[in-house]
């Protein structure tokens, strides 16, 4: 009997999975380039060795256990793009304490809902940056902070203890907007009782399954989940996308992304710190003119990116001479398909030749799939590549989940070592997303070849990706359902040129009512991140509906599409 070949791949290594924790093989990195620059922060005039990084990562790691931080413990980073960003990423790994990732975007009622969902024990914040005023939002949802007072007492969010503030622009960390706050300085008192014996007592208890990272994604209904992960789900991935990479100590990376998504702490900070490289920070927040300037002055020989970010980058290019970017020759572009000028473009004017596709989800930490420098430019702009070493993928139906043939459309699902260890608080969703097998499904379709690459085809799930920002509809649903004017809503996705989708919604108000767009639009931009904000805003009487009262969201799209001339 002639078997069909099943859309499974399953790639082996030429070398073994780590397992050491973060720490262990961090420690072995500086021993063998303590000299080698770690880091350079442009914005902050600064840059550290190795050997400097990792002196101040252990008297940071020594302040969290004065103030009484320790394995399992949760800190939370509420910040932009910055030096300290990575000394609180290295120093929680290197006491166990797991780093939770706040979106710097977030308003007031996104940062209680991350703090209170991750039972957030200890936060770092920024005062402030362009609009956005962190020190405001936090007196205001914690008004405790105005009193004097070294640890905080609040019933909304028992579980918070300190909020530690601190200014990349100050070098001596003086900011201190109310008494309640802890300075970044007080943190580093409090570690002058820990001897390094303790320290390295408290590294010695950890295991590399401990989990090490907390990461919101948002899932297809309500708010965002938060996705655990450890320190082999993060290590390996980061290391083992470095070897497809062809990464070494000589590599200097350009992080335009920032670093409370998985893209930024793991597959650009964590990548480099694997293997010696060095991190490069053009500046706080992307900036194409900034990125070009960095690139050229350090001489970097790789940047990562979503589309629009290199779509600013080529533009910039456009309108200026003088950028000197002949030492660039890759980077990861996270794209489930890259238009093909896109591509040329950034292989030919921004030097990148070998600049590769990858693709992958938080629940996976994060890279499943990568192209290689060796493959086509066909197969660089129709697939996400091949899934990277000690992982598995296969191809199964949405509507029985067995496994298909080659070339059949299914949705997309992983296993190994890089699955997320749960949702925190969430074991019923953990279940659905992970099978009782191991399986992870990701909500997205796609096909397979025989060679193992994948196409994306489409999404399962509403998810509208908005210039690499993963934005899901229920959320904003929810939000405008609070508006006293609004009666029913529907938020979906329509294409765009520029950020691969936009937000739009439908809106049903209330009998007697009116409104106009920038109403609504002002509304949302005060309650959540600028990038949900719609940017389509329809006032309709009613919503096409499925005989039993579903909502009908293909038809709005097709109706959008055809207005907006997606």
């Amino acid at each position: 009997m002639t078997q069909t070949p099943k859309s499974y791949c399953h790639r082996g290594g030429d070398v073994p999975l780590l397992g050491a924790t973060i720490a262990e093989h961090f420690c072995a990195i500086v021993a063998q380039y303590p000299e080698e620059i770690a880091v350079i922060s442009l914005p902050q005039k600064r840059s550290l060795t190795y050997r400097r990084y990792s002196a101040a990562v252990d008297e940071l790691a020594r302040g969290l256990l004065g103030l009484g931080f320790s394995r399992g413990s949760r800190i939370g980073i509420w910040s932009t793009n910055n030096i300290e960003w990575l000394l609180l990423q290295m120093a929680t790994a290197r006491i166990g304490a797991v780093l939770v990732s706040i979106n710097p975007a977030y308003r007031l009622r996104e940062l209680a809902y991350a703090l209170e969902r991750s039972e957030v024990n200890g936060l770092f914040a920024i005062p402030r940056f362009r609009s956005s005023d962190y020190a405001a939002m936090l007196l205001e949802l914690l008004p405790h902070l105005k009193a004097d007072s070294s640890v905080i007492d609040d019933s909304s969010l028992p579980h918070l203890q300190h909020v530690i503030l601190y200014d990349p622009a100050d070098p001596m960390h003086t900011a201190r907007p109310a008494p309640g706050f802890t300075c970044w300085q007080e943190v580093i008192g409090a570690g002058g009782t820990v001897s390094r014996k303790e320290l390295d007592a408290a590294t010695a208890l950890l295991e590399c399954d401990d989990v090490i990272n907390i990461q919101y994604t948002s899932g297809t209904t309500g708010f965002p989940k938060a996705v655990m992960l450890s320190h082999h789900n993060i290590l390996n991935n980061a290391w083992f996308s470095a070897r497809v990479m062809h990464f070494t100590a000589a590599d200097r990376l350009l992080v335009p992304v920032p670093f409370y998504h998985c893209f930024g702490m793991v597959l650009a900070s964590l990548l480099c710190f694997s293997v010696g490289a060095c991190v490069v920070i053009p500046s706080e927040h992307f900036d194409a003119a900034k990125v070009l300037e960095a690139v050229a002055r350090e001489k970097c020989t790789a940047v990562h990116g979503v589309p629009t970010m290199f779509i600013a980058e080529l533009e910039e290019l456009d309108c200026a001479d003088g950028y000197d970017l002949s030492s660039l020759r890759t980077g990861i572009m996270a794209v489930a398909r890259c238009p093909p000028e896109l591509l040329n473009r950034v292989m030919a004017d921004m030097h990148c030749r070998d600049i590769l596709i990858g693709y992958g989800e938080t629940e996976a930490s994060p890279l499943t799939h990568l192209t290689s420098r060796d493959d086509s430019f066909e197969r660089r702009i129709t697939t996400v590549g091949r899934n990277l070493p000690h992982q598995e993928v296969k191809i199964v139906s949405p509507e029985n989940g067995r496994t298909l043939p080659l070339g059949r459309v299914g949705e997309i699902c992983f296993r190994g070592y890089h699955v997320m260890r749960g949702y925190y608080g969430e074991p019923e969703k953990t279940t659905e997303a992970v099978s009782d097998s191991g399986w992870l499904h990701s909500g997205d379709l796609g096909i397979m070849d025989p060679e193992g690459y994948v196409k994306i085809t489409g999404r399962l799930k509403e998810m509208i990706i908005r210039g690499g920002e993963n934005i899901y509809p229920r959320e904003i649903e929810d939000l405008l359902f609070t508006h006293p004017k609004v009666a029913a809503v529907a938020v979906f996705g329509v294409p765009d040129p520029y950020y691969g989708e936009e937000v739009a919604c439908w809106i049903e108000l209330h009998r007697g009512e009116t409104a106009s767009q920038e109403e609504i639009a002002s509304f949302c931009r005060d309650r959540m991140a600028h990038f949900k904000v719609p940017r389509y805003i329809r006032f309709v009487e009613s919503f096409p509906l499925t005989v039993t009262g579903k909502v009908q969201k293909f038809k709005m799209r097709e109706a959008m599409v055809k207005e907006v001339g997606g």
